[in-house]
């Protein structure tokens, strides 16, 4: 028997792996007309906010929320859809699958229960048996989610980036070290003399050595080509047609 303090640090675990507007947003009633900006041509409401967590929002409504991190929902065989490159930004999608709807790649927001599987299918989803054309575990979102609350340790929705926070801090230290150089004896040296060059009126106050580094880096001229018959196209043959029997 469980008891209610293994209970209670399952959900705080849940808690922790699952963002607090992910139900708010499998929940919404989206594609309803806006109560509020109901007599404007677009009154559709299509969005939530992410931060407010509130019903769904329509165009108009957005203005009111500026700041706010939101997503687009969109339709897809009268199902709820959200595209991958919006929602990957705050949750981590893996093993759910994804389609490609008009050349943009996409994830539908909860289940879709398939009543008989189609014959052959290898993957199907773990939450609502629909049939997966890729090796993935669930169907959408919400599969994903019902998969945590089965209690999947290895389910997350938590983004982490360990590869972007290495190399943020690597271009950080490089721009220290760039700043460090600029400021050194022999770089405000070059920087006084140049600025005394100009001020007593000669031209040109680079050095030479900065010439040769811009003329090394210039590219070379590209060599003149002019073909009068690189325009025309080759005459085509007499066609050879198949003899009739």
């Amino acid at each position: 028997m469980v008891s209610s303090i293994a209970i209670g640090r399952m959900g705080k675990e849940e808690d922790e792996r699952t963002p607090p507007w992910l139900k708010p947003m499998l929940r919404a009633k989206y594609f309803n007309s806006c109560s509020i900006h109901c007599d404007s041509n677009k009154s559709e409401c299509n969005h939530f906010c992410l931060d407010c967590r509130g019903p769904a929002l329509c165009p108009s409504c957005l203005i009111h929320h500026q700041g706010h991190h939101y997503v687009q929902i969109r339709r897809s065989s009268y199902h709820n859809v959200v595209r991958v490159s919006e929602i990957q930004r705050y949750i981590d999608i893996s093993c759910v699958q994804t389609y490609i709807i008009n050349s943009a790649k996409i994830v539908f927001l909860n289940e879709r229960p398939q009543p008989r599987p189609g014959k052959g299918v290898t993957y199907t989803c773990e939450i609502c048996c629909r049939s997966l054309v890729d090796a993935f575990r669930f169907c959408s979102l919400g599969c994903k989610l019902g998969g945590m609350e089965r209690g999947d340790p290895d389910l997350s929705f938590t983004v982490r980036f360990p590869k972007a926070t290495q190399m943020n801090q690597m271009y950080n230290h490089i721009r220290g070290s760039e700043s460090d150089e600029s400021t050194t004896p022999k770089k405000i040296a070059k920087t006084t003399q140049m600025f005394n060059r100009l001020m007593m009126g000669e031209g040109n106050a680079t050095s030479s050595d900065d010439e040769a580094t811009a003329n090394n880096l210039s590219p070379s001229t590209p060599p003149l080509y002019n073909d009068r018959n690189a325009g025309r196209r080759r005459r085509k043959g007499i066609p050879h047609r198949a003899p009739f029997f």
